[in-house]
């Protein structure tokens, strides 16, 4: 079996560079066959890859210890369960199950994207496979999962390390693995992109799904870290910006500042060249983490150890990354300018802006303090410490100004607000949260982090809840469905727009949790049988210490009585557990008593079993558990995101006034009844009759301003319909792609209709590059500010005149419903 595995990664090796080769030359000689014969090899890759992994895995399975990675990572009494996780548990296993999840996803993105997308395939491939590769040599040549002992192989396995014996971490790393490895999907269809020059809005539709799953599986992986520090490592936190932690922050941070300029570029034609450094910087991050985690180059309790051989392996890998793709992002400027400007500091393009820099700021602010410890010793011999407080001095304002822009940047309006709009949309939100903030002080809540962090979080809900308020009562009034109906129909509507509101909703709700550490109290005593304490509200009493054992360890266990007001509340056991083999090693087994307030937190620090005591360390952590919430509730507005569009086809109709009562009842109805619905008319489609005429569906974007910035040939809306009908005229009355163009130019005033930029003329010098990272920011920002007060003042107010509607009530329900849709 070992020999197999070992022929299966060099075989693996091998048909990954006959895909590299196969597709580039397919696509450069423009033939099919090669093509098809490259991405067969891709496929191929992906299941000798399966097949690698399920040889690994039985031979965890079945105990053969002949394999000194299966010796290393595990015993004959581990559990199935954390046989199979020893897989990824170690150095040589977690590249192999990286290079394994990265086949999974690219084989579906290749699959789902072929046709839709098939002149950027050959080079998606390429870009994966040589990924693909660069894991698969580290493998053959200096991390083999499946090299042998040359002498007589042991007779069982050194084990687990117990730390990971958790179910948290079982399904920790892989949820990590996978953000990182599905972060590797848009950066090739970035490249893809760039070297082929289709540099439209298309690419983009092509990876955001991708990249908001692995920001889900990050975020996930995030919170389970989290989770298992708070239960497993017994220090009574949830964060303490370890190394490996930060490691998986870092493509965090940059992937949500992609997810929210991305609604830039599609809905205003800005933020181009950000967007394509965005998700170049997010996956050079994902293997910048990996590089740390595996090289050495950083002290951690989850690091693999040191290797320098790898970390030169990897700094090679991380240069080319980098040369490779700025050189053609560089190479690329002239495509990839802005179609519009910053059109007031007063708008939601402003707002996301601003965000960009400082999630950006925060990633580079968070590698620079977690590798300063090793370039301090690099230069000057010395290995500082970078620890927690220097972190939170820095990050936790910067916590707060996000948490601030989550709650401003929904009340604002594309392109610019004005006073009337900013006053309207800001009294209620500013009214609850300082109102919230003088109730707080009256209360003796401790003004900073805390209150301010309450207050900020009272002043975006109340954003939220407006939102979708004002939104569901426009949807009742123009469909005629009950409240209910018309605020899931605004899912309908603008799906990503809403379920990015259920997001920020959920993050509101883990900065509550962020904000009860300022109220946390701890004591720590030595306690005989008997004796009690009183920490916060809770009084612990211990009542023995037992030990006991099974086949893997032996476990001492302290037993508590927890009262509050004299009435028992609780038993509880906390314990260390000594695994075999690992006795220097204990692991804290954290006896939690959850509430929705506060929880009980309790940690046998030491014992003496002689005299039965023990010495415990008890912590009061107060609304720690909306942590935990607010991740279900981003979890749910991400997966509503991705849902389809038909799940809210429903709510969508207009119904009679009659029937608007029924609606929420044909929501719960089996699919087969719902299905009985009133055709729209905007679904039907103008079919092309020429070559030309499809490929301007394709090329001319729907200006609805609520699709997402759809081509006319996918969006259904009303306008979209009407759009193709006038494409579909002037083709037949023979005008030219460029006279098309230059119509729907004049009739919008810019070339915010076309799906790419003309570049020729006066364009090549007009449109501003998207504004660059880095230390100059702030000149940045000011010239920018200078530029837009001058554009301010010469700009020709007049030049686009806007019809005036005669109604003041469709005036406003139009201005509530349409005023900020993406």
């Amino acid at each position: 079996m070992p020999a197999l595995g070992s022929f299966i990664l060099l075989a693996a090796f091998v048909v990954a560079a006959y895909a590299i080769v196969a597709s580039v030359s397919g696509a450069r000689r423009r033939s099919t066959r090669l093509v098809e014969s490259g991405v067969g090899a891709f496929y191929a890759v992906t299941a000798l890859m399966t097949v690698a992994s399920g040889v690994l895995v039985h031979a965890f399975v079945t105990d053969n210890y002949s394999i000194k990675y299966v010796q290393r990572y595990s015993d004959s009494a581990q559990p199935l369960a954390y046989k199979i996780a020893s897989y990824w548990g170690g150095l040589d296993g977690s590249i192999m199950f990286w290079v394994f999840l990265l086949g999974m996803f690219g084989a579906v993105a290749v699959q789902v994207n072929r046709v839709r997308h098939r002149e950027l395939i050959p080079y998606v491939v390429a870009v994966i496979a040589a990924v693909e590769m660069f894991f698969i040599f580290l493998m053959v040549l200096h991390k083999n999962p499946f090299s042998t002992f040359l002498t007589t192989a042991p007779a069982d396995g050194a084990g687990l390390n117990p730390l990971l014996q958790n179910f948290y971490m079982a399904i920790h790393p892989p949820s990590l693995y996978i953000g990182f490895v599905a972060m590797t999907i848009p950066f090739a269809f970035g490249i893809a992109a760039l070297i082929t020059g289709h540099l439209d809005d298309a690419w983009l539709r092509a990876v955001r799904r991708w990249t908001m799953t692995g920001w889900l599986f990050l975020s996930f992986g995030l919170t389970l870290g989290m989770l298992w520090a708070y239960e497993e490592l017994g220090w009574g936190g949830f964060w303490g910006w370890d190394p490996v932690e930060n490691a998986g922050l870092l493509p965090w941070f940059t992937a949500t500042a992609f997810l929210h300029s991305v609604m830039v570029q599609e809905r205003r034609g800005m933020l181009r060249v950000w967007n394509v450094t965005l998700v170049i910087i997010t996956f050079f991050l994902t293997i910048f983490g990996t590089f740390m985690t595996r090289s050495g180059v950083v002290q951690s309790v989850h690091a693999f150890g040191e290797d320098r051989e790898l970390a030169l392996l990897f700094t090679i890998f991380m240069v080319v990354i980098l040369v490779f793709s700025f050189s053609l992002v560089i190479y690329r400027l002239p495509l990839l300018k802005a179609r519009n400007e910053l059109d007031s500091w007063m708008s939601r393009e402003a707002a996301f802006l601003a965000n960009n820099w400082i999630l950006l700021f925060s990633a580079f602010f968070v590698l620079f303090a977690t590798m300063f410890p090793t370039l301090s010793e690099a230069v000057r011999g010395e290995r500082l410490t970078v620890g927690p407080p220097f972190f939170n001095r820095w990050m936790l304002p910067i916590g707060l100004i996000l948490l601030t822009l989550t709650g401003i940047g929904p009340l604002l309006a594309w392109r610019r607000s004005t006073l009337t709009n900013v006053v309207q949309q800001f009294l209620w939100p500013v009214v609850v949260g300082a109102a919230t903030a003088v109730a707080l002080y009256a209360f003796g809540v401790r003004v900073w982090s805390s209150g301010i962090c309450f207050a900020l979080c009272a002043f975006a809900a109340t954003t939220i809840v407006q939102e979708f308020i004002r939104g569901a009562d426009v949807r009742r009034a123009t469909t005629g469905t009950d409240f209910f109906t018309g605020a899931v129909g605004l899912f309908g509507r603008s799906r990503r727009r809403y379920a990015g509101y259920i997001v920020h909703l959920g993050i509101i709700v883990m900065f509550l949790g962020f904000a009860g550490e300022g109220f946390k109290k701890e004591e720590q005593l030595s306690m005989k049988v008997g004796q009690q304490t009183t920490v916060g509200p809770f009084t612990v009493r211990h009542d023995a210490l037992r030990v006991t054992a099974d086949a893997q360890k032996q476990m001492i266990t302290g037993h508590v009585s927890v009262f509050v007001k004299d009435k028992l509340i609780a038993q509880m056991e906390p314990a260390k557990w000594y695994y075999a083999k690992h006795e220097e090693e204990p692991t804290t087994e954290v006896a939690i008593r959850r509430a929705p307030a506060e929880d009980l937190y309790i940690v046998l620090s030491g014992f003496t079993v002689d005299d039965q005591s023990a010495v415990y360390a008890i912590t009061v952590n107060p609304l720690v558990n909306w942590i935990w919430v607010g991740f279900g509730i981003m979890a749910v507005g991400t997966i509503i995101s991705l849902l389809p569009e038909s799940m809210f086809a429903v709510a969508m109709s207009k119904v009679p006034a009659a029937a608007a009562t029924t609606m929420a009842l044909l929501l719960l109805l089996p699919s087969g009844l719902a299905a009985q619905h009133i055709e729209n008319p905007q679904t039907i489609f103008t079919t092309p009759r020429t070559q030309l005429e499809r490929d301007l569906q394709g090329e001319i974007i729907c200006m609805c301003g609520t699709c997402g910035r759809k081509r006319i040939g996918e969006c259904t809306c009303g306008l979209a319909a009407q759009m193709r009908a006038e494409v579909a005229q002037m083709v037949a009355q023979g005008r030219s792609r460029e006279q098309i163009y230059e119509f729907y130019m004049s009739k919008y005033g810019s070339q915010e209709p076309l799906a790419s930029p003309i570049n020729k003329g006066f364009n090549t010098l007009a449109w501003l590059f998207p504004y660059m990272i880095g230390g100059t920011g702030a000149l940045v920002v000011g010239l920018v500010a200078l530029k837009w007060t001058r554009r301010e003042g010469g700009a020709d107010e007049t030049a686009v005149a806007t019809p005036v509607e005669n109604d003041p009530a469709r005036e406003q329900r139009l201005d509530d419903e349409l005023r900020d849709l993406d």
